[in-house]
């Protein structure tokens, strides 16, 4: 795949975290990654969609399928994977609204919860932009991708920070403002970033109020404990979550933050809360994890010291103590066929979360890269 290495200068901040393409995945992982892409490949549904237990979260399983492939190398064009990518894309992009929505609300397993699909959706399509060469093909997806921004930030709450009534916030929940009563949770909100900084950074014009109100809305979501609550629609207040803490990490990386005062806070409610290695059981664990393990590959192994000096082995995070810990525990718990099994989502989900958690230091694709 070619590597298209966006906002170099951005990556490069105080913390002089590295940009780079990353490591070669250590060989006592490889295997259960190919078992793993080997049963994502045969459990596609012949349309190119995957799904949840009972048909739940086609668009989203879809989506998060299609990444995993992309992580190993394959593209739309080439590689072993190219006709599961394909699929795929084929599938979200003949679900795709003329409002912008990639999805429908009409879909069994979708309604209700759309928004978490539109923003997996516009991930992996706009990962696939990047790498398509055909000329109409290329020219639908972009105006799909810039439709998918705008459809975005028309669901996008809007409300003012509590501490000086004036500074916009904007996040998103599991429907559109219009339809959610102006409901907003942290974990749509955290996907929503993420797509749009994916569509960014493939060239494509998206709302820069969209992310800049999100990540005011995050930073106005953290409680004095440096833990992310999970909702502002009731005032503020409450319990900081750790996995959504963790996803915030992700996505003010993904924002260009990386050595700030909240970084810094979110860090430490994650380290108390979450732990100094990743093979600790939480609730919500394949989503913690799917966001902890980016943070994490991003901070490496200095960053913790250039975020906050020199700390003992015991009490900082670093990518490699967590991967020996967690990527041993994979490998344990994986099945026979490749999959792993769990929770009420079902396999499609965990097998493609944690096969995204073991491919991170391939650096393939530009949304994970350091």
């Amino acid at each position: 795949m070619k590597l298209k290495l966006f906002a170099v200068a951005l990556l490069l901040t105080a913390v002089n975290l590295p940009c780079l393409r990353g490591d070669e995945i250590p060989k006592e992982y490889q295997d259960a990654i190919k078992k793993g892409l080997t049963w994502m490949s045969r459990n596609q549904h012949k349309d190119g969609h995957w799904e949840a237990t009972g048909g739940q979260y086609p668009i989203t399983m879809t989506a998060l399928g299609g990444m995993t492939m992309l992580m190993e190398g394959s593209t739309i064009r080439e590689g072993q994977y190219r006709d599961n990518i394909r699929r795929a894309v084929d599938f979200l992009m003949a679900r795709c609204q003329p409002n912008g929505m990639i999805g429908n609300p009409n879909i069994p397993g979708e309604a209700g919860r759309y928004m978490y699909g539109h923003g997996f959706g516009m991930l992996f399509l706009a990962s696939v932009y990047g790498e398509e060469e055909e000329g109409d093909r290329r020219r639908k997806l972009e105006e799909i991708l810039v439709r998918a921004g705008k459809f975005s930030r028309d669901a996008q709450t809007r409300r003012v920070s509590m501490k000086d009534n004036k500074t916009p916030l904007g996040g998103w929940g599991y429907v559109s403002a219009k339809e959610g009563n102006n409901f907003d949770e942290g974990s749509v909100t955290i996907t929503q970033v993420q797509a749009l900084r994916a569509a960014r950074n493939a060239g494509i014009a998206v709302p820069q109020e969209a992310i800049k109100e999100a990540v005011a809305y995050l930073e106005e979501s953290t409680n004095p404990q440096g833990g992310v609550i999970y909702s502002l629609g009731g005032g503020g207040g409450g319990e900081g979550r750790p996995a959504l803490t963790a996803a915030a990490i992700s996505c003010g990386f993904s924002s260009g933050d990386y050595n700030s005062p909240l970084i810094k806070k979110w860090f430490k409610f994650c380290l108390n809360n979450i732990g100094t290695l990743g093979n600790q059981r939480h609730g919500h664990d394949e989503y913690t994890h799917y966001y902890y393990a980016q943070a994490l590959y991003t901070l490496g192994d200095d960053g913790w010291n250039k975020l906050f000096g020199e700390t003992k082995d015991n009490d900082k995070l670093t990518w490699k103590k967590y991967r020996k810990a967690t990527f041993d525990t994979l490998i344990r718990s994986q099945g026979a066929d490749g999959s792993w099994t769990g929770g009420h989502v079902g396999p499609v989900f965990i097998t493609a979360v944690h096969l995204t958690i073991m491919q991170l230091d391939g650096g393939i694709v530009p949304i994970y890269q350091r």
